[in-house]
């Protein structure tokens, strides 16, 4: 019998890198930054940066469940490569969980395959979300891919029921115990960005979510003190999630303001109906409006079949990736700690081997400090883009979106997306200082180019989907001002 069997017994009866800011923001955890933890930024507690001072924007994806391991090398090196810093794993899934078959039995051979998932994550400088736990009801049979069989008396298990594990004394000490097991495992572990409670937790059947949360948050701070402890809720569809978000997003000891949102055409709101980048925008505003005073992540996006009912089929239609294009720019853009974290991503990344775009992403901000900006996200009205900006301190940072190609016009409709040429943006409302650098980037084509503002406008000579416009002061710093925008 081990330690937190024995505990169980008693309680139940029983990476950029360095401190340079000026250093491009890729691999955000190098290999010779091992003992920096993410956290939230003194700075500006809107973003993050590591335990040593630099910056962190986590570029990355929702993993899940373990790929095979003969594939772990391949994609640690290909994630690597395109600058992916951050991955989210479930490790209540088959083939991490590591009690599958007894309630605090853990097997080895699991707990082995996590291990050296995180040591291929410190080699590559990837952090991961782990989040503990999916399972949506305790069941005496299997009938959903969401069931706990094990937990159940019928097995072999102490509960009848979903509500009695949460509820009970029982059953919240069952899950501090495996939280022991854990932390005795990976506490004090770098490469962990965040502990995370449970998938959508108030998608669990009979969950009274809420008083659990505020009961098991603080449990993950005292084991975890150095990592991050967060918890998320369903996908932010319909009006009766807004109180819910609200309420989570504002709980103290919540670390970060998580947002789950899908182009989902059964959605109730119908802003998650239409373009990709408009219902991530109006996902990151939302929570902004709720003023909590932490970082916010879109950390699960994509395409699925109406009511979440699968995977979509618009990701077959779409070889040159707009909507995972659109899923990574759009909520930083809108004053996000980082890029949108796709679901589905075989679908979405590797089988249209769209790895490429998550480089792009890392390229359109490079060099850039976020906690030293300050960033405000504003919006610059024009009559064919959509121009979501950021002014900071020293960088005016916009994406232009053009408005008339989208998801439907490009992958239902068959249109192909219009080349812009010559688009003048007025940058009038904009105080730019004098002698600023104006710059071009194209994710499309990984081409940079210079611009130049004349009588309050820049001219974009050519535009196809998207490109990013960054202006930055060349005043010396303590001089800089932060940009504003005119009324």
């Amino acid at each position: 019998m081990n330690r937190i069997q024995s505990i169980l017994l008693i309680a139940i009866g029983v990476l950029f890198v360095g401190a340079n800011h000026d250093s491009p923001l890729h691999a955000a955890t190098a290999q010779n930054d091992l003992t920096s933890f993410v956290v939230v930024s003194p700075r500006d507690n809107r973003y993050f940066e590591l335990s040593n001072g630099s910056p962190y924007v986590p570029i990355g994806f929702n993993l899940v469940g373990p790929p095979r391991e003969d594939e772990f090398d391949r994609l640690f090196a290909i994630m690597a490569a395109n600058r992916i810093n951050y991955v989210r794993v479930w490790l209540g899934h088959d083939g991490w969980n590591a009690e599958h078959a007894k309630p605090l039995q853990f097997d080895p051979a699991r707990a082995e395959v996590i291990d050296r998932f995180l040591t291929l994550a410190r080699k590559h400088g990837i952090r991961v979300k782990m989040c503990l736990e999916y399972f949506r009801d305790i069941r005496a049979e299997r009938n959903r891919w969401s069931d706990n069989l094990i937990y159940h008396r019928a097995n072999g298990g102490l509960y009848e029921s979903m509500h009695e594990y949460l509820s009970s004394d029982r059953g919240r000490d069952h899950f501090k115990a495996k939280l022991d097991w854990y932390a005795d495992r990976y506490g004090d572990e770098p490469a962990v960005f965040a502990w995370e409670l449970w998938n959508e937790m108030n998608a669990v059947r009979d969950s009274e979510w809420l008083d659990w949360t505020k009961a098991m948050l603080p449990e993950l701070h005292k084991r975890f003190p150095r990592n991050l402890a967060i918890q998320s809720l369903g996908s932010y569809d319909r009006e009766q999630g807004r109180d819910s978000y609200r309420t989570l997003c504002l709980l103290e000891d919540n670390d970060v303001a998580q947002v789950h949102r899908y182009l989902d055409e059964g959605a109730g709101w119908e802003i998650c109906h239409g373009p990709v980048d408009a219902l991530a925008a109006q996902a990151v505003r939302e929570l902004i409006a709720f003023d909590a005073g932490k970082p916010i992540i879109l950390t699960e996006t994509g395409a699925v079949k109406p009511r979440h009912t699968g995977c979509s089929e618009l990701y077959a239609k779409d070889p040159e990736g707009t909507l995972l294009h659109d899923m990574l720019f759009a909520p930083f853009f809108n004053g996000a700690a980082g890029p949108g974290h796709v679901w589905w991503w075989r679908q979405a990344i590797e089988e249209p081997n769209l790895w490429h775009h998550f480089a792009r992403f890392a390229r359109a901000i490079e060099r850039i400090d976020p906690p030293a900006e300050a960033f405000e996200p504003v919006t610059i009205p024009h009559e064919r883009l959509r121009i979501y900006a950021l002014a900071g301190r020293n960088t005016f940072l916009a994406w232009c979106r053009d408005a008339q190609n989208d998801w439907r016009t490009e992958l239902i409709e068959g249109r192909k997306p219009e080349t812009l040429t010559d688009v003048r943006i007025d940058l009038s409302s904009v105080r730019i200082p004098a002698g600023a650098s104006v710059q071009l980037y194209d994710p499309w084509t990984d081409t940079s180019s210079t611009a130049i503002i004349r009588d309050g406008d820049v001219t974009i000579p050519s535009l196809r989907r998207s490109t990013v416009l960054r202006i930055e002061s060349t005043a010396p710093s303590a001089r800089r001002a932060r940009w504003r925008m005119e009324p």
